[in-house]
């Protein structure tokens, strides 16, 4: 009598095959990144450049180990994460809950489409040291700030989401009787989810932005403040780019997160 073949899915045939898949989408980054630097390292050869306007790559490469291993920028870095989770949290939040009823009442959209236009309109920057000289330069300032930024796409995006829902799908789970509860659970929110988390991918970013400019209205800590100080009063450029970059990787950090979730839940699109 013949033993039955036993097929394993996602054993040992199939690593090298995730591998490749890594390799091939990792690929084109490092190779963009290396033209970056490459281009980079030529401007500053070829121009001539002081260190104090624009330092070479090695330098600022350098300068950033140290400041990390010193413990110069892991403190403002520690701030600024704090700043951008709560605030993201809770303009994510307000965001989908107001999103949803601005695609499911019209009258909700008439009252509130108006002042959501003339937030989105008046710049950040400008409501900053508003904000701060209201709320105080500590952490609820900068948490509003940045719950401020991530609002709009996300209610937007929500909205938009919502309203595309298949109406068929949305009169079969009334012909079923299915309470409001569970069209939203159900129907609603697997539909409206791509796009949901579109809008997270922007206002994930944005909350990176949204602390920085929250920092500079007013605070003693973070890494907006430490882009100021390197750029005053210790005039050090090479740390300036240091925490620029570690801005930039933040923002790639947390878009990650985001984009991870989403292959989580709705696949890769």
């Amino acid at each position: 009598m013949t033993a039955p073949v036993r097929v394993v899915l996602g054993g040992p045939a199939a690593q090298p095959q995730q591998a490749r898949a890594a390799f091939d989408e990792a690929w084109p980054i490092a190779v963009a990144f290396a033209v970056f630097v490459a281009i980079w390292k030529l401007v500053v050869l070829v121009g001539g450049l002081p260190v104090f306007i624009l330092p070479p790559p090695e330098t600022v490469a350098a300068r950033f180990v140290t400041a990390w291993t010193d413990g110069t920028i892991a403190p403002h870095a520690v701030t600024t994460i704090g700043e951008v989770a709560l605030g993201f949290a809770a303009g994510a939040g307000v965001g989908l809950v107001v999103g949803y009823g601005l695609a499911r009442s019209r009258l909700v959209e008439r009252l509130l489409s108006p002042y959501l236009v003339t937030a989105q309109a008046v710049p950040i920057l400008a409501l900053a040291p508003l904000l701060a000289l209201w709320f105080g330069p500590g952490l609820l300032a900068k948490v509003i700030i940045c719950g401020l930024i991530v609002f709009f796409p996300v209610a937007i995006a929500t909205m938009v989401g919502i309203r595309s829902v298949d109406r068929g799908l949305l009169e079969l789970g009334r012909s079923l009787r299915a309470s409001r509860r569970q069209v939203l659970l159900t129907l609603e929110i697997p539909a409206a989810l791509p796009s949901i988390l579109g809008g997270l991918r922007v206002g994930v970013t944005l909350a990176v932005v949204g602390a920085i400019v929250g920092e500079w209205a007013g605070a003693d800590k973070g890494l907006g403040v430490l882009v100021n100080l390197a750029r005053g009063s210790l005039f050090d450029i090479p740390l300036l780019f240091a925490t620029l970059v570690t801005i930039a990787l933040l923002g790639i950090a947390c878009y990650l997160l985001v984009v991870l979730a989403e292959r989580r839940l709705v696949g890769v699109r």
